[in-house]
């Protein structure tokens, strides 16, 4: 079953992940787009080989022509200089790809078909000047294209065609293997995109990663943390400065509610004092026993309430080496009156000394004695509370009627108190206890069964 829940948990975060969402549209998106403008690339050099390869080629062939030309001594073209593909495609390929110089009357001063004398085209030359015509030249049809170039102020005219099923059968030996190697191409580009995409959404979402750690250190004692807005991208920034506001007001709304506490039991412990003092001096007061006891809970209440604003302030705390064994010895002399009135035994076993921890003796002072003074409340007569103490923890165990586990997750919650609760209280001091633990960042746990409840306090 744990496998299961864990496998579980798995594919529901990975569902969830916006890592993984972004790799996998990313991916999807990238095979997609390629596969289209290939195909759409393909698609026109078969379907339009002239416009896509043909007329661009017989455009370089002629620019190559005309740059190549060499000039005798009347400045008149004599040869040309060609690079080597060009000239091999002259040669070998003479009567699908020819070219001529003409000069300003149109004659003929250059020609690669030295044979045939006819113009091309049906317009003179300077009318062709830098246009595409489709021409045909010995029954078969070619594209002609028409470059004019000057030397010494004279104007000569150069004239490449190239036959179309020339171009055709050359795009079809192009794109022979073509689709393969864009195919493979794709296949290595997706692969390579896939394995490093990862890393940069990892680099790119690496500021919201540092704003969710610092979210995750914010408490209720530490609310003066904000959230770091510094390279936090621009569609995000407005929800991490709406995050930031509503801490400032949570912060001060929290401050207000400690200083309320802080002030109502300030202000309740004198009246509660005099109050006591004056029915203790009224002899024809009935039931003054009643009375006392329901000073006392109050009392006590407003008591637990003062402990509840100073150990809810971090500023509250001072942090110096305390000697934890020492600590509880002090807190079973101040319950020992109450644990006698129970007849409850308090036993503390501890080596004879342990390293001093880092804490606030006066707080660990309260958290011991809390959970101590509920065990007593709750322990059998002639039992035993037992603390335990080591290195890294502080047991308490009673032996009472235990925990009912539908409750545990409440026990820390302020003024909560169990149903059919017998044993009085305030419910804060547990509450209390939680917020010196958080203080400390320690840990504290429940562990209740018939018989048997263990507070553990983690170091």
């Amino acid at each position: 079953m744990p496998d299961t829940k864990n496998k579980r948990r798995i594919i529901d975060y990975l569902a969830r992940s916006l890592s993984l969402r972004l790799w996998f549209t990313s991916v999807i998106v990238l095979t997609v787009s390629l596969s289209v403008i290939t195909s759409i690339v393909l698609y026109a050099f078969n379907r339009f080989p002239l416009e896509m390869w043909q007329m661009d080629d017989n455009l370089k062939t002629a620019s190559s022509v005309s740059s190549g030309l060499q000039y005798g001594e009347k400045g008149l073209p004599v040869s040309i200089i060609v690079d080597d593909q060009t000239g091999w495609l002259f040669e070998i390929a003479s009567t699908e790809i020819m070219y001529r110089v003409l000069d300003s009357d149109g004659k003929i001063l250059i020609s690669s078909d030295k044979q045939n004398h006819h113009p091309w085209g049906n317009s003179p030359p300077s009318e062709l000047v830098g246009l595409h015509q489709q021409i045909t030249f010995n029954d078969r049809p070619f594209d002609l294209i028409t470059l004019k170039t000057h030397h010494e102020n004279n104007l000569f005219y150069v004239q490449t065609i190239t036959s179309n099923t020339f171009g055709e059968r050359a795009i079809e030996i192009k794109l022979d293997n073509l689709p393969k190697v864009i195919g493979i191409t794709i296949l290595i580009a997706i692969i390579v995109f896939g394995l490093t995409f990862p890393f940069t959404v990892r680099l790119i979402l690496r500021p919201l990663r540092v704003s969710s750690k610092a979210a995750m250190l914010i408490t209720p004692a530490n609310l003066k943390a904000r959230l770091y807005e510094n390279d936090i991208p621009s569609e995000i920034k407005p929800l991490v400065a709406a995050f930031n506001d509503v801490l400032e007001r949570l912060d001060k709304g929290f401050m207000a509610q400690q200083e309320f506490l802080g002030c109502a039991a300030h202000e309740l412990q004198t009246p509660l004092t005099l109050l006591r003092g004056q029915i203790e001096l009224q002899s024809d007061i009935n039931n003054k026993e009643l009375l006392f006891r329901e000073i006392d809970l109050m009392a006590r209440q407003v008591h637990q309430l003062l402990h509840l604003a100073e150990v809810s302030e971090s500023q509250n705390y001072a942090y110096e080496s305390v000697d934890r064994i020492k600590v509880a010895h002090d807190a079973i002399r101040y319950l020992e009156f109450k644990a006698a009135s129970h007849q409850v035994k308090l036993r503390i076993d501890a080596p004879y000394k342990l390293s001093p921890i880092k804490a606030d003796k006066s707080a660990l002072f309260i958290l011991l004695k809390n959970i101590i003074e509920n065990s007593i409340n709750v322990a059998p007569v002639q039992s035993t509370v037992t603390i335990t103490i080591d290195t890294y923890s502080i047991n308490i165990q009673d032996h009472g009627p235990g925990i009912a586990k539908e409750n545990i997750p409440f026990i820390f919650d302020r003024f909560w108190r169990a149903p059919n609760n017998i044993y009085g209280g305030t419910g804060l001091g547990l509450a209390i206890c939680n917020e010196i633990v958080q203080a400390h960042q320690w840990q504290i746990a429940v562990n209740s069964r018939p018989q048997v409840t263990e507070f553990v306090i983690i170091f």
